[in-house]
């Protein structure tokens, strides 16, 4: 116990320090800290925040259908009530999700695009059987069984919320327009020294910076480079060419590509860009894509300009006994585009003497205009 204490105060000086030195780093930022307090009070968690980056990206997608939300919910928390042997929680929220399902089957599947009702009926019966082998499952308390079987209902999940996309939400404004947007999302694959992170990137929330991550992945840009910043329990910063530019300059026109800062927040139907939520004077807002989780990616940018990013980003290494979910200084300060949602144990090992050996769009590249 005491090495396990001395561990957490280790972990909380050396945060400490980094928050100080942020502001002082070449892409990472800026950190008002005569306005801390705010700050802190703008991103206090309401209730259990969300630290799973499957559940923040399917929140985030642009659809409008309570009950596929409500059995969503009622499978994600199952695993939190495992943990804490609520074993009666998590009966009730099988039951709950089987019940939603067999009442409200019509209404989800309304939900479904035209082109895709076919697909949706078939995943709501992949739904029924998998929640009833989710429930036997539960009934022997099998830890494993429960978290192999809830996984791949949320797998089905996904799928028919993704299926329930009408097109694209919002119209990028004129100012950006001539940028690379990400309309919809893509998966990339980075190889690293260490092994590969799939990342999902999501343009529903972030077109710009999202499509400007693809953009320069499809160019091979960040194909060799190196980890150039590795912060334990914070950050771990790539994107910087060789060569005294510190960014992308656009061949086409010999120029530096400006990323403005883009922050979607909740209850809004499109991001606002080139200023922080903090600055804005928006201190309790929410944000669809917070750093809540670990390998959360983001745009970095210079310190005194929130629109100066450009090809340097950063995965943000959360750690809840440092950054507790909703009550840190990042939030609204710098875009997040995506999120590590397979890796997670390679980023844990990344450090300033890796590098990018590739990185490729394996899935979305349609829905890049560049």
């Amino acid at each position: 116990m005491k090495h396990k204490a001395l561990q957490k105060i280790v972990k909380i000086g050396i945060l400490a320090i980094l928050l100080l030195t942020f502001s002082f780093g070449l892409n990472l930022g800026y950190l008002d800290t005569a306005n801390a307090d705010q700050g802190r009070k703008s991103t206090l968690a309401q209730g259990d925040a969300i630290t799973d980056p499957e559940a923040i990206l399917r929140y985030a997608l642009p659809i409008d259908n309570d009950n596929i939300r409500k059995i969503q919910q009622n499978i994600e928390e199952i695993e939190k009530n495992v943990r804490r042997k609520l074993w009666t929680s998590v009966s009730s929220n099988v039951k709950n999700a089987a019940f939603l399902l067999k009442i409200h089957s019509d209404d989800i599947l309304a939900s479904v695009t035209t082109e895709n009702q076919a697909k949706g009926q078939e995943l709501i019966a992949e739904m029924t059987q998998k929640i009833q082998s989710l429930q036997e499952a539960i009934e022997t308390k099998d830890k494993d069984q429960i978290a192999e079987k809830r996984a791949d209902l949320l797998t089905d999940i996904t799928e028919i919320e993704e299926l329930m996309v009408k097109g694209f939400p919002f119209k990028v404004p004129a100012d950006y327009a001539n940028l690379p947007q990400l309309l919809g999302r893509a998966k990339v694959k980075i190889t690293t020294t260490q092994g590969d992170l799939i990342v999902v990137v999501d343009g529903f929330s972030a077109p710009v910076n999202g499509g400007n991550f693809v953009d320069l992945v499809q160019r091979g840009f960040y194909d060799g480079l190196p980890f150039i910043r590795a912060e334990d329990y914070f950050v771990l910063q790539t994107g910087d060419p060789e060569g005294p530019d510190e960014g992308f300059i656009d061949p086409t026109t010999g120029e530096y590509r400006a990323i403005p800062l883009e922050v979607l927040l909740k209850g809004e139907s499109e991001p606002l860009y080139g200023i922080t939520t903090e600055d804005a004077g928006l201190y309790l807002a929410q944000l669809v894509l917070p750093f809540n989780a670990y390998g959360a990616v983001a745009l970095a940018r210079p310190d005194t300009d929130p629109n100066g990013g450009s090809s340097q980003f950063f995965f943000f290494k959360f750690d809840t006994e440092v950054t507790p979910p909703g009550y840190n200084l990042m939030d609204g300060r710098y875009s997040i585009f995506g999120y590590v949602t397979e890796g997670a144990e390679v980023l844990d090992k990344l450090t300033a003497e890796d590098k990018i050996i590739s990185a490729k769009v394996i899935e979305g590249s349609e829905n890049l205009k560049a």
